[in-house]
């Protein structure tokens, strides 16, 4: 068999899409490798959200094309660019790294057999065509690779209409596509008789799912529903929710749901009322304030994580402190830092003029990283003397001792010394301490 590598970047949507891509070579006879250097078509699927992942995935390329030039045993290879960067650069790929034999978007990820067969006879392909369909039609004969573990990814919408004033995304993957509920309990059931103990549904803006339904009302409260009346042990979750689409049905329907964990990742972005109208999002502090506050008094034990952007366009010292006050507010139990990268097509790129100094950027980004780490202790603080369920995911030496570590149904990660290896088990943990990015528990 034909070995394949996939250098894989960015989010989960694109781990998810690696997993597909991989599901469509086995079918073409290509077996993966982890060892680049052993593989016969080498693929970096990227992420663009920011400069410097765009960076990371030009210079993987380059590695790739300074061995296609210089090895003899290289000479053969194909090299492929997919994800978000591909979509965004198409044809001008070829011209800053003429050595890639293809270029392949978000959209058209089911084109890759194709494109395959197509630069294998010696043509050099570019496909990034945009369209508004999903793939549910193409998919139906392809298998998908997962990486073996405990969480399954599964993705359920794709795209954004939102069009933040900073964020690609909605360049790079389109408009909001919802997938058949059908197709997505087809792909858990699948994944659950794989082994996999937990669900995780993805989406852009996920609690969006089935707003471009015409022919059915069907929102992400029925797909629940119906996945959580899959027989079995397992749990299910999903993210990312934008704060306005949080409705009061979908919070009831998590606290009904017993496979469904009681976690909401909710980003805010800014802490100001001020950038969040500058950044286009639909909600100002209070509002955020409101939906935070209703979850928690809806969900017991719930775990809230956000995420932030430091040094926006024009952003204040005074609007900067409204962001490290929001954390502690709202009592944020972790969140995902950037400081502000800009990005080609979108608005706040062409506000050279308010541009933040990178060291003042840098700055507040290890301001708002100490905030973050403090609020993580605190709330980690909460669960000590605890008795909590715990799915393991890992199993490895640390220091000398044997660890089993997994998470809460509120996503708090819980290291647990033990010589056996429990992976995929749920255990009865009581937690005896807490760090700053997990707790330490002992099993019952």
């Amino acid at each position: 068999m034909k070995k394949v590598y996939i250098e894989t970047m960015g989010c989960q949507m694109n781990k998810s899409d690696t997993e597909r891509m991989l599901g469509m070579l086995s079918y073409m006879g290509y077996e993966e490798t982890k060892e680049p250097e052993q593989a016969d078509l080498l693929i970096v699927n990227t992420c663009s959200i920011r400069q410097l992942s765009e960076d990371k995935a030009f210079s993987q390329l380059g590695v790739w094309g300074k061995w296609k030039h210089e090895k003899v045993d290289f000479k053969t290879i194909k090299i492929g660019i997919s994800g978000c960067v591909a979509q965004q650069k198409a044809e001008s790929i070829f011209k800053r790294a003429p050595y890639v034999d293809f270029v392949l978007g978000t959209h058209k990820i089911y084109a890759l057999p194709e494109i395959i067969e197509r630069i294998n006879k010696g043509k050099r392909v570019c496909e990034c065509t945009e369209t508004n369909a999903t793939e549910d039609n193409l998919a139906k004969n392809y298998d998908i690779k997962r990486v073996k573990g405990v969480n399954a990814w599964i993705p359920i919408t794709e795209g954004c209409n939102n069009f933040c004033t900073y964020c690609i995304v909605p360049y790079t993957r389109g408009r909001e596509r919802s997938r058949l509920p059908e197709l997505i309990i087809k792909e858990a059931k699948d994944a659950l008789n794989e082994g996999f103990k937990e669900i995780t549904l993805l989406g852009q803006n996920v609690d969006s799912y089935g707003k471009d339904f015409k022919d059915r009302n069907y929102r992400l409260a029925d797909l629940l529903r119906e996945l959580n009346a899959i027989d079995g042990e397992f749990r299910i979750r999903f993210v990312t929710s934008y704060p306005t689409d949080i409705t009061d049905e979908l919070i009831k329907t998590v606290v009904e749901l017993d496979k469904v964990c009681e976690y909401f990742h909710i980003p805010m972005q800014s802490g100001s009322s001020e950038i969040l109208k500058a950044m286009n999002r639909r909600y100002d502090r209070q509002t955020y304030a409101q939906i935070v506050q209703k979850v928690r008094d809806m969900v017991p034990d719930v775990t809230i994580t956000s995420d932030f952007i430091a040094g926006f366009p024009g952003e204040t010292e005074e609007q900067f402190q409204e962001t490290l006050t929001a954390i502690d507010e709202f009592e944020l139990d972790y969140s995902n830092l950037a400081a502000y990268s800009p990005r080609e097509k979108t608005v706040a790129a062409r506000w050279t003029d308010k541009f933040i100094p990178e060291d003042i950027k840098d700055e507040r980004f290890q301001r708002l990283n100490k905030k973050v780490q403090e609020n993580c202790l605190k709330s980690n603080l909460k669960y000590v003397g605890r008795e909590m369920e715990v799915l393991i995911e890992n199993f490895y030496e640390h220091k000398g001792k044997m660890i089993n570590t997994g998470k809460t149904r509120n996503f708090k990660t819980v290291h647990i010394p033990c010589d056996k290896d429990m992976t995929g088990e749920f255990v009865n943990v009581k937690i005896t301490g807490a760090k700053t990015w997990y707790l330490q528990g002992e099993i019952k």
